[in-house]
């Protein structure tokens, strides 16, 4: 099955933001919520579910499934991205309006996900 150039670009997104968690984990755990356990290995995981489901856009068999699974992984990241608003530390340096576009980002990102769902 052929899709849209853009759900291309969208698996590419999340398989290389993926391979970041690995290549650079520091970057990621700085921006961890306290709250949260283990960061390293949150880390290392949320980059391993963003590749696979980067990969599953691509299979006609798994990508409502990973569409639903992204959906679900960015829901989860807003935990980070409000954390990063409750101080100046936690923002890892960003101007608070950086942050507050990442959460509406995030909110236009699950909507490009969504979209994917009729194809």
């Amino acid at each position: 099955m052929t899709y849209p150039w853009h759900l291309y670009f969208m698996s590419a997104m999340y398989i290389i933001a993926g391979f970041f968690h690995f290549i650079k984990p520091k970057m990621y755990m700085r921006v961890m919520p306290r709250y949260l356990p283990v960061h390293k290995p949150l880390v290392y995981i949320s980059g391993l579910a963003e590749i696979v489901l980067g990969i599953g856009l691509l299979l006609p068999a798994t990508k409502d499934l990973a569409i639903y699974g992204l959906i679900l992984m960015l829901c989860i990241f807003f935990l980070v991205h409000f954390y990063m608003l409750s101080s100046k530390k936690a923002g890892a340096g960003f101007p608070k309006w950086i942050l507050i576009v990442r959460i509406i980002l995030q909110f236009v990102l699950i909507w490009w996900a969504w979209y994917y769902l009729k194809y």
